[in-house]
């Protein structure tokens, strides 16, 4: 008699796009691949011990969540376990950016087939200061707008806010600053620069339906991708935005570029903010970010 897959479903039912009747839709979904064991988090942090345990006595882990949730539990693997992604965060970075679509119950559905089909796509992580990250990381301005939106809570429901506030919170930063971001940390062997973007695949963010492309180049298969403007005034904040929009590399002089890293290492002037996968990390003086190639087989 043929044994059934063990599924391990972490569901996140604070997250933004996150219901009652999308967990049942999702569960249905993917009751055909496998028996399903559903689990919620309760807090921060919660499913990386979720995702341990589910190593444990799973076959294969599948999360509904936001980008946090799916954060956690890449953070949680202690072995080689095939893992899911459905879309439950107001963006949804990692499912979206592999590929799946921004349905729920379609994503699931099609991580179903992929578990009954044993179809895997075998990708890369990188890793700050030891903390694993799944598309984007970053120090300066981009960690602080992460911190600023966190800082503005969550709704009655404990939902966060949207797109618009990290729009919102990005040109308060800038106001702030005068328009003009300068020099504050080093990246070693390759210059000072203003702030410093890590991509371990493109796009690196969405605005709404828009893909926001950091680093073009950048493949899940491969290395890490560094983006560090030198400095932000006008007309280089202008450029910037324009080169994300269309997918091109930034010109030499506005920006530091590395493509298809092993390992990066950056020195602040003073502590500045960090953040991976849009989880707020603290400030650091120092970080090194590292590949971890070939790291986790995700279900597409």
């Amino acid at each position: 008699m043929l044994v059934p897959m063990r599924i391990a479903l972490i569901v996140n039912s604070k997250a933004t796009r996150v219901t009652d009747a999308g967990i049942a839709g999702v569960q249905e979904a993917l009751s055909r691949a496998g028996a399903i064991n559903t689990v919620e988090t309760r807090g921060p942090r919660d499913a990386i011990l979720l995702a341990r345990e589910a190593c444990r006595v799973a076959d294969a882990i599948v999360v509904f969540s936001g980008d946090g949730g799916f954060n956690e539990v890449l953070n949680g693997l202690e072995r080689d376990i095939p893992v899911g992604f459905v879309p439950g965060g107001g963006t949804s970075v990692l499912p979206r950016a592999l590929g799946l679509p921004r349905d729920p119950i379609a994503a699931a559905t099609q991580i179903a087939e992929a578990i009954a089909a044993k179809r895997t796509r075998r990708i890369s992580l990188g890793s700050v200061n030891g903390y694993r990250f799944a598309f984007e990381a970053g120090i300066g301005i981009d960690a602080e707008v992460v911190r600023r939106v966190d800082r503005l809570g969550r709704d009655e429901t404990g939902r966060r806010p949207g797109d618009f506030a990290f729009v919102r919170s990005l040109i308060a930063v800038v106001r702030e600053r005068r328009r003009s971001i300068e020099q504050s940390l080093e990246v070693r062997e390759l210059g000072r620069a203003a702030f410093v973007v890590i991509c371990n695949g493109d796009p690196s963010t969405f605005a709404g339906p828009v893909p926001l492309r950091f680093a073009p180049a950048a493949r899940f298969e491969l290395g890490l991708d560094l983006v560090a403007p030198v400095r932000l005034r006008r007309r280089s904040i202008a450029r910037l935005a324009l080169t994300m929009l269309t997918g091109h590399v930034p010109r030499a002089g506005d920006a530091l570029y590395g493509h298809n890293l092993d390992r990066i290492e950056v020195v602040c002037d003073h502590p500045e903010p960090l953040h991976a996968d849009g989880e707020d990390l603290g400030d650091v003086t120092s970080a090194v970010f590292e590949c971890q190639r070939s790291a986790v087989s995700v279900l597409v």
